[in-house]
């Protein structure tokens, strides 16, 4: 039970912070935040990610590349130019790689306002600091599994922002409803998204891409990192911008 909660906590942790600052904040900027709320959430990334780290700056941008180019072959994870799951994905790690290490050539357009801290990107980001998350996950398992299948579960840690990636950048282009037509094959996964924190209404967010609250067009289509950002916003922790607080389409 021990690493089945271990699991689940890394699992829905790092997503949260994924949606929340690499997503809605970076990429989208549907909110805005105080400079120390942007260093912690850095931070808060790091800690909750670990050996699967992602940086503000290279997912942003990336991020931004797929909505101008979802589908088409400029798009940096599509199924339509990928002939598996794994390749889309590799092909993701290196166009990401070469864009957080500033290594290619990216337009304006794509890189304004988002977020960057070069000094502790190279640090989250580097071997030493992957390697020693995946030490302690490791250690983790020896410490508290009691069973053998538990360590099928490992990789799963090694690899979570990965497997999230995959959900929605493969899954979510090929199974799934639509509510919106929209020049790409972007699916809403779920119909109440309780894997994905909101992620899994892919195709409301395609539609609707400034928007905080990537649910809300159904009844059942509940965001669940949407109401934890309200309840940051009352807080006065971050402040929703006015149009990501319209609530339905239909």
């Amino acid at each position: 039970m021990t690493i089945l909660i271990f699991i689940a906590v890394l699992w829905y942790s790092g997503l949260f912070f994924q949606t929340f600052f690499l997503h809605r904040y970076a990429a989208h900027q549907s909110f805005k935040m105080s400079r120390f709320g942007e260093k912690l959430c850095y931070i808060l990334t790091w800690v909750t990610q670990g050996s699967n780290y992602l940086s503000a700056y290279g997912y942003g941008v990336m991020h931004r590349m797929h909505h101008a180019y979802a589908d088409t072959e400029k798009d940096p994870h599509s199924p339509k130019y990928d002939h598996n799951l794994f390749t889309m994905m590799w092909r993701t790690k290196s166009i990401y790689q070469q864009i957080n290490q500033q290594k290619v050539a990216i337009e304006e357009k794509f890189t304004k306002n988002v977020p960057k801290w070069e000094a502790f990107d190279r640090f989250a980001s580097s071997w030493f600091s992957r390697l020693a998350w995946a030490v302690g996950y490791t250690a983790f398992f020896y410490i508290f599994a009691t069973a053998w299948w538990q360590w099928l579960l490992l990789p799963v840690a090694y690899m979570m922002a990965p497997i999230h990636g995959v959900i929605i950048n493969w899954f979510g282009h090929i199974y799934g409803y639509v509510n919106f037509k929209v020049s790409d094959t972007s699916k809403n996964l779920f119909r109440f998204d309780w894997l994905m924190m909101g992620e899994g209404y892919h195709n409301n967010h395609h539609k609707h891409g400034s928007r905080a609250n990537f649910g809300g067009v159904r009844w059942h289509e509940i965001d669940v990192t949407y109401y934890i950002m309200l309840l940051l916003d009352k807080m006065r922790l971050i402040k929703l911008k006015p149009v990501a607080k319209v609530e339905r389409e239909l």
